[in-house]
């Protein structure tokens, strides 16, 4: 019998499909005959106690998810976020890099730094990548921090506000969908497909309405039924970072698929991403559990 952690923060889990899949996991663990016990910020000390650790939890090199994955790490625990690609994919500048140097495709990215912000530079990369343009800051998560810019002016203003977190921006071709597929994979092996719809004319997973956020809707998808293209590219991008658990998000494009980014600690609601595949608690558990 495996005896599993399971790191959650409270405040970063808030509604009833993210409660229900962690009752899922907890639930999975019992009927696999182990056992799944959730553990906070003020347990990381007991974390060497147990066989492995699930982080379900915001990642980030500055919080305490990092310090119980590390801890897991270095104790020879099986632990899902890994530190190595919580530091990957927090960096958006990294984890271009390693899906570039893995000839995974991308839009046309660009990476510049603060002092190569000038109007030469900004109308050159118009002139180069097409309008408008996506900016992003390396340090971001839920397209928080993630702009569109049509003009040097606009370009200007956004990237200065980016360059005060950060020495180094992303500068993107702009791809247009109506959705983005995501395609989350374990231990190179792929474990659900959906379609993230955006909401309303949005271009992002999410709409701010007068402070109100509407997330996206989840389209869940039999994996069985897509593009094996599809399956195939969001793999070679998974494979780029590491073996861990991973969402890649990709657009399509006339029958084309760019990856626009990977992402550590992929979203699991209940109901919502695990529709079409709800063998995936007890993959996830197996795999912790050292049987898979």
């Amino acid at each position: 019998m495996a005896n599993i952690a399971c790191f959650v923060e409270r405040y970063t889990v808030s509604r009833a499909e993210e409660l229900t899949a962690l009752v899922n996991f907890k639930l999975a663990a019992h009927n696999l005959g182990h056992q799944l016990e959730y553990v906070f910020r003020k347990d990381l000390a007991k974390i060497p106690d147990y066989d492995a650790l699930f982080i379900r939890s915001l990642t980030d090199p500055l919080n305490a998810a990092y310090v119980a994955a590390r801890t897991a790490e270095l104790h020879g625990m099986k632990v899902i976020d890994d530190p190595d690609s919580i530091i990957i994919c927090c960096d958006k500048i990294n984890m271009y890099m390693h899906l570039m140097r893995a000839r995974v495709p991308i839009p046309d990215t660009r990476f510049i730094g603060k002092s190569e912000l000038d109007k030469v530079t900004m109308a050159q990369l118009f002139e180069d990548l097409g309008a408008p343009l996506v900016l992003k800051a390396p340090h971001t998560s839920f397209s928080m921090h993630v702009d569109k810019v049509d003009s040097v002016p606009a370009f200007e203003e956004v990237a200065r506000k980016y360059f005060r977190r950060a020495d180094e921006i992303v500068v993107q071709r702009f791809v247009p969908s109506r959705f983005d597929w995501r395609v989350t994979t374990l231990n190179g092996e792929i474990l659900f497909v959906c379609r993230y719809v955006m909401p309303g004319n949005s271009w992002k997973i999410q709409r701010n309405d007068n402070g109100h956020i509407i997330w996206a809707k989840i389209e869940a998808v039999d994996p069985a039924t897509v593009d094996p293209r599809l399956l195939e590219i969001g793999l070679r991008a998974a494979n780029a970072i590491g073996k861990g658990l991973y969402g890649v998000d990709i657009k399509e494009i006339d029958g084309e698929y760019v990856v626009i980014e990977v992402n550590d600690n992929p979203n699991i609601d209940a109901g919502g991403e695990d529709a079409q595949s709800p063998e995936i608690y007890d993959r996830i558990v197996r795999y912790l559990a050292g049987e898979a």
